[in-house]
C-alpha cells in the first residue's frame, strides 16, 4: 500500500486526483491509502514522515506548495513529492526541494500515469534501503546505512543508529526477514549488526560504532565468513 497525501486547495482538483489514483489502481493493481489536505500549512504543520508519496499543488492560499515542501524536507528527506501546477516555471525550483516530477494542469491521465509510474519505481528502490519503524510518538524512516546494530531490550527492539537510539515493538524474526539481502548479520540471539559498521574485535566482542556487541560462540565463524564476503563485495 502506498501512503499518499493529496495537497490541493481546489475541491474539484482534489476529487480529480483521487479519481486518477483510483483508475491507476484498477489498471496497475497498486493500492493507495489517501489522506486529503486543503493547503500546504495543514500538511507542513507538525509533519511526521508517514507518507510515501505527496501530490502537491503549488499555488495555494495559506502556504504554497513550495514552502510546504521545504518544511516537509526538514523532517523527511525521502518522501516522494510530485508537484501539480499550471506554472511550468516552478519546475526548476521544485527540483531544489527534491521534487521527483511535476505535472501540468489540466492533468491528463497519460501524463499522470507516466509520472506516477516513475514515482513508484523510485519508491520501490528506496524501500530496499530504508526501514520504517513504529514508535509511541509516530513512525520514523531509518536509513539502513545509518543503523549500527539492533538489540532486544525486554520485549522491545532498540535500533542503535548514527542519529541516536529508537525503540519499537517488533520481533527479531520480523526484522531479520525485512533485512534479508542487506549487509546485516545476527551475531547472537539478541544482536544484529550492520557489517558496514564493524570496526573489529575486542576480546570476544565486536566493536560496532565504538560500542561492544556480544557474539555467541556458535556465531563467530559464520560472522567472520559473512564479514569476509561483505568486504569482498564492497571491494569489487
Amino acid at each position: 500500500m502506498i501512503r499518499t497525501a493529496i495537497v490541493e486547495d481546489d475541491s474539484l482538483y482534489r476529487e480529480e486526483l483521487q479519481e486518477l489514483l483510483a483508475r491507476y489502481s484498477r489498471e496497475k493493481g497498486e493500492t493507495f491509502r489517501v489522506t486529503l489536505f486543503t493547503d500546504g500549512e495543514q500538511i507542513a504543520r507538525e509533519y511526521a514522515p508517514e507518507f510515501d508519496l505527496i501530490l502537491m499543488d503549488i499555488e495555494m492560499g495559506a502556504m504554497n506548495g513550495m514552502e510546504a515542501a521545504k518544511k516537509i524536507r526538514g523532517a523527511d528527506e525521502e518522501v516522494t513529492i510530485i508537484f501539480i501546477t499550471n506554472m511550468p516555471q516552478y519546475a526548476i525550483e521544485g527540483y531544489r526541494v527534491g521534487a521527483l516530477d511535476y505535472i501540468l494542469k489540466p492533468v491528463s491521465y497519460p501524463a499522470f500515469e507516466g509520472s506516477l509510474a516513475r514515482a513508484i519505481s523510485h519508491m520501490k528502490k528506496q524501500e530496499e534501503h530504508y526501514l520504517i519503524i513504529h514508535m509511541k510518538n509516530g513512525s520514523r524512516k531509518l536509513p539502513l546505512s545509518r543503523v549500527l546494530y539492533i538489540d532486544v531490550m525486554d520485549h522491545d527492539l532498540c535500533y542503535h543508529t548514527l542519529d541516536g537510539e529508537f525503540m519499537t515493538k517488533a520481533s527479531m524474526r520480523s526484522v531479520l526477514q525485512t533485512l534479508e539481502g542487506e549487509p546485516f548479520f545476527q551475531c547472537s540471539k539478541g544482536y544484529v549488526v550492520n557489517l558496514a559498521h564493524v570496526e573489529g574485535f575486542q576480546d570476544t566482542d565486536l566493536l560496532v560504532g565504538g560500542e561492544r556487541v556480544q557474539v555467541s560462540r556458535a556465531r563467530r565463524k559464520p560472522l567472520l565468513d559473512a564479514l569476509n564476503d561483505y568486504l569482498d563485495s564492497v571491494g569489487k
